[in-house]
This record gives C-alpha cells, sequence and structure tokens, in this order.
C-alpha cells in the first residue's frame, strides 16, 4: 500500500499539430522582437540617446523648414503685387494721357502737347525703374531664402537617412557617424555654371518688366502727336 501512495503518476497531455505550430511561432516572434535593432537600441544607453536627439533635431529641422517656406509664399505674394501695380500704374496712366488728346480740337494746342510727349515719357519711365528695381530686390531675396530652404533640406534628408540606418543597424551601428552637412557636400561636389545663364533665369521677371518699358517709353509720344 506504501509503494502505491508514493507512486508518481506522469500524465502526457496531448499536443495536436495546429497548437505545436503556435507553440513554435510564439517562441519564433519573441526571438524576433528580442533581437531586433529598436530592442537593441533601447538596451543601449549611447544608441538610445543618440536616437532621441537626431529625432529632436529632426523636429526642429521640419519647424524651421516651415518658416522658411513661409518666408517664401511672403516674398513671391509680393512679387505678385508688385507686377500687378506695374501694369494698372501704366493702364491708369495711358487712358488719362490718352483723354487730352481726345477733347483737344485746336492744332496749336495739340502741337504743344505733341512737343512736350517726353515728360509722361520720363514720369512713366521713372516709375517703371523704381517699380522694376523693388521686385529686382525681392527676387535677390527669394533666391537667397530659396538657396537657404535647399540647403535646410538637403541636411534634414542627411539626417532622416542616419535616423533610418540606426533604425536598422541597431547596436551595430557607429557612434562616431553624424550626418552630412550641406555646405560639405557643396565643396566636395564640384558645381560648373554660367553665371549670367543662371542670372538670366532668376531675374526673367525683371527682364520682361524692362522690355515692357522700353515699349512703353514711346507710347506717349504716340498717343499725343497721332
Amino acid at each position: 500500500m506504501a509503494d502505491n501512495k508514493n507512486a508518481h503518476h506522469v500524465v502526457e497531455i496531448p499536443v495536436d499539430e495546429e497548437h505545436r505550430h503556435k507553440i513554435l511561432s510564439a517562441m519564433t516572434t519573441i526571438s524576433a522582437i528580442q533581437n531586433h535593432p529598436l530592442m537593441e537600441i533601447s538596451n543601449s544607453p549611447g544608441h538610445l540617446l543618440l536616437l532621441k536627439l537626431w529625432q529632436t533635431e529632426e523636429d526642429l529641422y521640419s519647424r524651421k523648414l516651415a518658416k522658411i517656406e513661409s518666408r517664401l509664399d511672403s516674398i513671391r505674394s509680393e512679387i505678385f503685387q508688385l507686377c500687378c501695380f506695374f501694369f494698372l500704374f501704366h493702364g491708369f496712366f495711358l487712358t488719362i494721357l490718352s483723354a487730352p488728346v481726345a477733347y483737344t480740337n485746336n492744332v496749336k494746342d495739340h502741337v504743344h502737347v505733341c512737343h512736350r510727349w517726353w515728360v509722361p515719357s520720363l514720369l512713366s519711365l521713372s516709375t517703371s525703374l523704381a517699380l522694376i528695381l523693388l521686385v529686382q530686390v525681392k527676387l535677390c531675396r527669394y533666391w537667397k531664402v530659396w538657396k537657404q530652404l535647399q540647403g535646410e533640406r538637403t541636411d534634414n534628408r542627411s539626417l532622416t537617412r542616419c535616423i533610418q540606418e540606426l533604425r536598422m543597424k541597431g547596436a551595430s551601428f557607429d557612434l562616431s557617424k553624424e550626418p552630412v552637412n550641406a555646405k560639405r557636400m557643396k565643396s566636395s561636389s564640384v558645381e560648373i555654371k554660367w553665371k549670367p545663364m543662371t542670372w538670366c533665369s532668376q531675374s526673367l521677371i525683371t527682364i520682361c518688366l524692362l522690355c515692357l518699358t522700353a515699349l512703353l517709353f514711346p507710347a506717349s509720344r504716340f498717343i499725343l502727336c497721332v
């Protein structure tokens, strides 16, 4: 009787194929999580600190890019307003200029007005040049901010690539690696640009306004002397 009381019974629980597959899948998932690069980063203080610093810097880049893009939109709007004022001025100017001619029947008065055609022409020219100068100043500022935006975008892309590489490699990532700066990339790459062509492409609006001014300059003589 004592032997029967002290005897141990082993109960075997039958495990079907589906249950065994679920257990193996769970063990594989746990192993994958433990070996995941993000888990390695969380266990490495240096890599975790670097990731947090780069993520903070990436957020600052995003805010800075938004501000620069807002400045570009503002400058673009100012250039558009100046161009509109240029065309409105000449529209009103030519309309007012043609009014005295329409109501002048005396030949002497007509000749006298014709001889003074250069007065409204100089007024039109000086006003046009002042507006064109303002447009050119805005264009120079626009392209300066645009270059700054491109540099910031390059730095942001380089930082994003480093963050992605850190997340992929985990603890094997080299902590001494730094994002490539846009200025260093520019100094290392050789760019050949023809400056006159670059200036013409960037100042196309100014060139068009100058051409219109040259065409409108003799318009006063044509209106007053016809």
